[in-house]
């Protein structure tokens, strides 16, 4: 006990030329840190005898003038060694600064040997939900001060601070769960187990009431059922109790709900962007549904966290609402497959240590939910290997407690239900009490039609599929089960060949045929996949690439002729409303006939043009179609770059990833910050880091165009590089354009340009989100000047906002006006 107590530690902080080996120190701060307080602090410059770099001098303030007056390393290096080599050596990336001191410190004749403490990692374990781990995320996240960052003695202050809020986060920890913590401490940079023991051993074995052990692993209980509180059938009187501000928009939509409760048939609302219509519906429905179970599904699990975080919890702090977000299976961690990794101690330090932050994150989770925890993307073949099947055996050690038989039993006792499209489908097909005699709520009405489309496919990676393939027949031992094997691995060879050689996408039907007659002699659970894809409900089959950071993935895809009638898959509810800013296509083609709606209510809440949103067209900008893509590539760079110098958070909407990776490569290049959706994180994860200000850049793509909004920012401009349009060579849109010339309809004017007008409006919505927020919209696209069908759109959209066409200096001129 008494060793434990006299232990030391200094945190200490460098300042250096360079961040490379051979820098020379120029400041040193050091703060001892002895039975959990801080005792002593030292700090001083050191003349590093040459000259600083610009960017030192930026980042840290520390100017040649200042240290020319300073002492050399030698004239401090004994008071340094002195004051350190009885303590256990803190610093936040302890790597760079202890081999660079004691480097330093060994030329002098001093040879430092402490053990080290990395603070980074110790917060990665113990902060598992963090996104980001330097030193000015961790301060900000946890009201730490560093009023002085980059200065040694600010930053060893904040990293002390850290260190003393990590130990006192372990001590809170049960006994059970740091034990286990400790069998993986090995894979911690240096001795960073150090302050675990020290914590361990003074622990208590006593769990505490929000905990329970379930075959020693220690989980959080789950939180009681809430008594709910009676809304008022006012809405003003609800939104004065949340405390938010009236909108006329918002109580005309909220009456709409209310006013089509009692209708048997389904009810269309169209209501523009940006008036609350989660609110809207969400209160009114509360206030009069008494029994019945309130649905509601949004297009993206982006948006589904939003609302969680944002209107839900607000509901729950003042109305005690029960409420549940209900997420596919593979959402959710296995506790019997987590539970079975830690049986075995991997080489790989990073799954280690995914471990040891998945048990502290064990205490945390309300859910069990994987995606919160920020950085799993590092290692996605471990949380595969975690992830819930759907499948949980009555024999589980696990049963009482599995995190996906939980959700499924909240989704049932719980008043309001929060899921997203794609998994409302699978729901619906598996149990149709799910929504039966319920309410349901299809906010984003418009996105539910391309959900079906891909509900009605499959899909799989071929290069996963064929290592499957060749994994069979290593182990096959059965000489007609291995013919069969090589058959279809022959013909998949051959299809992707033709595909990568000649470009042929589409499967003839000679080799479905044959692919067909294979698989079905097999029975086989790791072709499970692969055999309902070849199935016979599809009737065609094509090849596709998705492209991701580091790598170009090949997905065999089929699909059925028709399309899903929505009316006739979806049982009897007791209410259905459909909600979006955008339901109407076209006077030829509207969303409620896309679903397969005869009877319904249409209600429109009309919209004001805004004067806090403005359109400019690039004009100066050349014909995408005739440049390259590496000339596109370098053009919108430089267009963001120049934007960037107005100094305002700015978002860039892509159609591609190719291009917004490119982009994003581009910039880096340039040496320049910015966040990109898939490279720095989950669109979840750029989004909030952008929201905190991280950077003023973020590049996004997918949900970003209508799954998201921006309400954080006072000024931000919109930046969306090419015009929405489906590509006609998607298998979607050639499904559709047949549907629409057999309706005598026309695919481009009735369908294709009235949708990326759609789309448009959506995107620009997503910043228009409160009364005094500014944004600035550029469309980096002149066909909406030069080409016939762009006078359709900029018509469209000068009807809702001011919009102007003008050469690219002239618009950074204006918006930075317009901004001011």
């Amino acid at each position: 006990m008494t060793e434990r107590n006299s232990r030391k530690y200094a945190v200490v902080d460098l300042e250096a030329t360079s961040a490379s080996s051979s820098a020379s120190i120029i400041q040193v701060g050091i703060v001892i840190i002895e039975n959990d307080r801080i005792v002593e602090t030292y700090a001083t410059d050191v003349n590093p005898h040459e000259k600083l770099s610009e960017a030192i001098v930026n980042l840290t303030g520390i100017t040649d003038e200042r240290l020319t007056k300073a002492p050399d390393f030698s004239e401090v290096a004994a008071d340094i060694y002195e004051l350190i080599a009885d303590c256990v050596f803190v610093a936040h990336n302890v790597k760079f600064d202890a081999n660079l001191l004691a480097e330093h410190l060994f030329l002098e004749g001093y040879e430092l040997l402490t053990p080290r403490v990395d603070t980074v990692e110790l917060a990665q374990v113990f902060y598992p939900t963090f996104e980001k781990y330097s030193l000015g995320n961790l301060t900000e996240l946890l009201g730490i001060e560093l009023s002085d960052a980059h200065t040694a003695i600010a930053d060893a202050k904040a990293t002390a601070e850290l260190f003393l809020r990590l130990k006192k986060k372990m001590a809170a920890l049960p006994r059970l769960t740091l034990e286990k913590i400790l069998a993986f401490s090995d894979s911690l940079l240096y001795e960073s187990r150090l302050p675990i023991e020290e914590v361990f051993e003074a622990s208590s074995s006593q769990l505490t009431s929000e905990f329970q052990e379930v075959a020693g692993l220690v989980l959080r209980k789950e939180e009681p059922v809430l008594n709910e509180r009676r809304l008022s059938q006012d809405f003003a009187t609800n939104i004065a109790l949340l405390n938010l501000e009236n909108r006329t928009k918002q109580l005309e939509f909220a009456a709409l709900i209310s006013e089509r409760f009692e209708e048997k048939k389904a009810s269309f609302i169209e209501a523009q962007s940006g008036i609350g219509k989660t609110y809207g519906y969400l209160l009114p429905l509360l206030a009069r549904a008494q029994t019945e179970q309130i649905i509601v599904s949004v297009p993206t699990k982006v948006l589904q966290d939003q609302i969680m975080a944002n209107e839900v919890q607000a509901l729950r702090e003042v109305f005690h609402i029960n409420c549940h977000s209900l997420k596919s299976p593979q959402n959710y961690l296995k506790l019997d497959s987590f539970y079975e990794s830690l049986a075995r101690n991997d080489d790989n330090r990073l799954i280690n240590r995914y471990k040891m932050q998945l048990l502290v994150w064990l205490l945390e989770t309300k859910t069990g939910d994987l995606d919160e925890i920020r950085q799993k993307q590092r290692y996605a073949a471990y949380f595969d290997e975690i992830k819930h099947d759907g499948r949980l055996s009555k024999h589980s050690l696990f049963y009482d407690c599995d995190f996906w038989q939980r959700s499924y039993q909240k989704s049932q006792n719980s008043r309001l239900i929060i899921t997203n499209h794609a998994y409302l489908l699978t729901r619906i097909e598996d149990d149709k009490a799910f929504v039966e005699n319920n309410i349901l709520v299809v906010d984003e009405a418009q996105k539910l039609f391309l959900t079906l489309e891909q509900f009605s496919q499959s899909q799989v990676n071929m290069t996963k599929t064929l290592q499957i393939l060749n994994q069979l027949l290593e182990n096959s031992q059965d000489i007609l089960e291995k013919r069969l094997l090589e058959s279809i691995q022959f013909e998949l060879n051959h299809v992707l060949t033709l595909f990568h050689k000649q470009g042929k996408k589409q499967l003839k039907a000679e080799d479905v045929s044959r692919l067909r007659q294979n698989l079905t002699e097999l029975a086989l659970p790791e072709l499970t996949d692969l055999q309902y894809l070849f199935s016979d409900v599809f009737s065609d089959f094509w090849f596709e690439e998705d492209f991701s950071l580091d790598h170009r993935i090949v997905l065999l895809k089929s699909a059925r002729l028709d399309f899903i009638d929505f009316t006739n898959f979806l049982p009897p509810t007791k209410k259905t409303y459909l909600v979006s800013a955008t339901l109407r296509i076209s006077p030829q083609v509207s969303l409620a006939n896309l679903l397969g709606f005869t009877t319904f209510s249409f209600d429109s809440v009309p919209g004001d043009k805004s004067d806090q949103q403005a359109i400019w067209v690039d004009s100066s900008m050349p014909d995408i179609s005739e440049l390259t893509d590496l000339d596109y590539e370098r053009l919108l760079t430089e267009r963001l770059l120049a934007l960037s110098e107005l100094q305002q958070p700015m978002l860039v909407l892509f159609n591609s990833k190719k291009t917004m990776f490119a982009v994003s490569e581009l910039l880096d290049e340039a040496g320049f910050s910015h966040l990109t959706q898939d490279k720095n994180g989950t669109p979840f994860n750029v989004k909030r880091r952008f929201d905190r200000g991280e950077t003023n850049l973020l590049l996004g793509t997918g949900s970003f165009w209508e799954g998201v909004d921006f309400v954080e920012q006072e000024r931000l401009i919109e930046v969306i590089t090419r015009l929405p349009f489906d590509n006609p060579e998607n298998f979607f849109v050639k499904k559709l354009n047949r549907r629409l010339r057999q309706e005598e309809k026309s695919p481009f004017y009735d369908y294709a340009l009235p949708s990326a007008i759609l789309r448009l409006r959506q995107a620009i919505g997503r910043t228009k989100r409160k009364s005094k927020q500014l944004s600035a919209v550029l469309i980096l696209d002149s066909r909406i000047i030069h080409k016939r069908y762009g006078k359709v759109i900029s018509d469209a959209l000068s009807a809702q906002f001011a919009l102007a066409s003008q050469n690219f200096q002239k618009i950074l001129a204006e918006i930075a006006d317009f901004l001011v």
